[in-house]
């Protein structure tokens, strides 16, 4: 098995599991959403993309998302969370996160 299969798939797996921990939906639902996060992840990476989520004070939050040329821009370990998604936001010129519960959709 290639390493890259692997790795993108510990991440997914992850993923739903900490969004079974967190809303204690089943199995099943957690890994399609967490998938959902996946396919944005990869899309981020190559374009920017309008993405909706729940804020904390229950607001809906819709940004321009990118991690396209951001490596420069990155400070921290690089430890991974699985709690939460970060991203670049285009308007606010400045990285920013949500908990991937509250992902809604992307467009």
């Amino acid at each position: 098995m290639k390493t890259s299969n692997k790795t993108f798939r510990t991440k997914v797996f992850n993923w739903a599991h900490e969004l079974v921990r967190s809303t204690g939906k089943s199995f099943a639902v957690c890994l399609s959403k967490a998938w959902a996060l996946y396919r944005l992840r990869k899309r981020m990476a190559t374009e920017t993309v309008k993405i909706a989520f729940e804020k904390a004070d229950g607001s809906l939050r819709i940004a321009f998302a990118t991690l396209k040329n951001t490596a420069g821009k990155i400070k921290g370990t690089g430890t991974p969370n699985y709690k939460t998604l970060a991203y670049f936001d285009t308007e606010a010129n400045s990285f920013r996160s949500f908990k991937v519960e509250n992902f809604i959709t992307a467009y």
